[in-house]
């Protein structure tokens, strides 16, 4: 099989070990094989839904990027948003300097920036299977859905599975799923076959009315539509409606009271503009507590 390699340029602090690390620990992906140096994944590509398998590797200024298909710029794109180096992040580091929490967590994490899933219609199953489920029982059933329906790519001599496409899932039933979720999910890739649930689509919105749009389809919550957007889309600059993890980290960090309302919030991420989805992540996969 014939590969195509590109380089990703990182703009603004960037650690792809950091990267690596989180994605080994992220329940949505560990079940990925990692020789602790490479990134290896197969996805269906937003931009024709065909699989394509991807390796990627570090590299001097960013990362070096081998996929099993021509690369060209759309496809570029979805990589350089799956790994957030569509973004000039060189902005990042000020905003710790001005707000010294934030600048302890980003010094927990140095360099690392928000890992995405391959697709927002990927999160958005995700968002659906993880409903009132753990996300280590959601892993294996988004798993086994993948095996079912998934194409499989051979990557650097490893079979991985893509998770389908919204086409095969439009009328599919047996996902092992409650009916209600499946219903969802046939919803849902028509959405993604539509052009609603996609990156270029999403970030092409101011990000409140993204959120309102994704919080119209079936099965999305305001929780839902956050990672969708954010972990999905790869928005730089958008803040969760309703998160409870991480208002229960702001709130012990910045001393908010309990009863500190969804726009207190919002007015504290407000300091973090244009990076507020990044910083939201950060706390996150910290589960920062304040050392102070």
């Amino acid at each position: 099989m014939s590969t195509h390699a590109f380089t990703l340029a990182a703009k603004g602090p960037f650690d792809f070990g950091a990267m690596l690390r989180f994605v080994e620990d992220w329940p949505a992906t560990s079940a990925l094989p990692s020789d602790g140096r490479t990134l290896r994944f197969a996805y269906c590509a937003e931009s024709d839904w065909r699989p394509i398998g991807v390796s990627v590797t570090a590299a001097p200024g960013g990362v070096e990027v081998v996929t099993t298909r021509p690369a060209g710029p759309a496809i570029r794109g979805e990589v350089a948003r799956i790994l957030s180096l569509d973004v000039d992040g060189a902005g990042f580091a000020a905003l710790g300097a001005a707000d010294p929490v934030l600048g302890d967590v980003q010094r927990l994490r140095p360099g690392l920036r928000p890992v995405c899933f391959w697709s927002p219609w990927e999160a958005a199953c995700w968002a659906v299977i993880v409903q009132r489920s753990s996300m280590h029982i959601a892993a294996r059933i988004k798993q086994r859905i993948a095996d079912r329906y998934g194409a499989r790519v051979t990557v650097d001599g490893h079979e991985y599975t893509a998770f389908p496409p919204p086409v095969s899932l439009l009328d599919a039933d047996g996902l092992g799923l409650p009916a209600q979720k499946e219903e969802w999910v046939r919803g849902l890739a028509q959405a993604a076959l539509d052009g609603v649930l996609t990156a270029e689509h999403l970030r092409s919105l101011d990000p409140d009315d993204a959120l309102a749009e994704l919080r119209a389809l079936p099965g999305v919550g305001p929780f839902s539509a956050g990672l969708i957007l954010i972990r999905g889309a790869g928005a730089p600059d958008a803040f969760p409606g309703d998160e409870p993890r991480l208002f229960g980290i702001l709130r012990e960090v910045y001393g908010l009271p309990d009863d500190a309302t969804p726009a207190a919030y919002r007015k504290l991420a407000d300091a973090w503009r244009p990076y507020r989805s990044w910083a939201s992540f950060l706390f996150r996969a910290t589960g920062y507590q304040n050392p102070r």
